[in-house]
């Protein structure tokens, strides 16, 4: 099932904060535990967006069914070049493509904006279809960091994966 990638707008901000929270509350992809609300949503959404960084949905008939943004990867100025790349699907369409979808527009979209590198730091060494996904676009395994985070009472390793933008 395909869907429409579009750059996201102040009106999917609703979608986006549903989808993330899913994630939160129930997935280890992401190491925060409490859902962000929709304002915190959409500030982050408009910092990301105000740097002229993408920020995309994947859109079924007007229906956010996921979405994908590059974030800086750290705030000093030498990582300036660099970002972190996330990547949320709606739980009813985990398994769909989706995520094949928006990572490759992401990279895409990113090395439109200038940017050099894309560090994918995925949460939980047991997130293989993020870590497979990360590997079919072209990322290789950059580094683990074991037991970091600590969620639904066990302890979580952190996946470091990197893509350079200089190259498709």
């Amino acid at each position: 099932m395909s869907a429409i990638i579009r750059a996201a707008v102040a009106s999917d901000m609703d979608a986006i904060t549903v989808i993330y929270a899913h994630h939160v509350n129930y997935g280890t992809g992401t190491f925060e535990t409490e859902p962000p609300d929709r304002v915190e949503i959409a500030r982050r959404w408009s910092e990301v967006t105000a740097r002229s960084l993408p920020w995309l949905v994947a859109d079924d008939s007007g229906d956010v069914v996921g979405y994908a943004y590059a974030a800086p990867y750290r705030a000093r100025p030498a990582y300036r070049h660099t970002v972190e790349d996330s990547v949320y699907v709606r739980v009813d369409r985990l398994g769909t493509g989706l995520g094949k979808q928006l990572l490759p527009a992401l990279i895409t979209a990113t090395r439109v904006c200038g940017m050099h590198q894309m560090i994918a730091v995925v949460g939980d060494s047991a997130n293989h279809p993020s870590i497979n996904l990360h590997r079919r676009f072209g990322f290789h395994d950059a580094g683990l960091l074991k037991d970091v985070g600590f969620k639904f009472d066990r302890w979580l390793d952190t996946v470091f994966l990197q893509r350079s933008l200089l190259r498709n």
